[in-house]
């Protein structure tokens, strides 16, 4: 098995990428690795990030400005502390999820990359490309795919 010294998880602040959290930081206790927690954002005037929360409804957790994306890494830095990760970075970056999730783990150096697999097995995933699917085919080091939904 491949030693990993530094893992790199995304999240949007949902349940699904923390349950991805969860298992990355878990996975970095086991291993010694430092953890590098990541969120992509893309910015917004507040009166446009309130018109599409109205909209978005349940989906209305997607980060959508820098604040957001803090508040994601802040949970996720919680949850991770909670499963034992020793070493853990936080990185707010602006663009799209894959590109930032893609570019961060080369430029850090990243061994594995960790997603949940929301998106994996929904029409919108299968038509437009989840971030699951896009991080596996382009991430330059391992990537795991957590199961973090039912795929339904």
């Amino acid at each position: 098995m491949a030693t990993y010294r530094t893992i790199l998880v995304g999240t949007d602040g949902s349940t699904s990428s923390l349950g991805a959290v969860s298992s990355a930081a878990s996975l970095a206790a086991a291993t010694g690795a430092d953890l590098i927690l990541a969120c992509a954002y893309s910015p917004m005037r507040e009166r446009d990030r309130n018109a599409a929360a109205d909209v978005l409804g349940d989906l209305s957790y997607k980060v959508t400005g820098s604040t957001p994306a803090d508040d994601a890494l802040r949970a996720a830095r919680e949850r991770a502390v909670a499963a034992g990760a020793r070493t853990i970075e936080l990185a707010a970056e602006e663009g799209d999820a894959v590109d930032v999730l893609v570019s961060l783990a080369g430029r850090r150096g990243a061994d594995l990359v960790v997603v949940g697999n929301r998106g994996l097995n929904s029409l919108a995933g299968r038509l437009l490309g989840s971030v699951p699917s896009g991080v596996s085919q382009r991430a330059g080091c391992d990537v795991l795919i957590v199961h973090t939904t039912s795929g339904r």
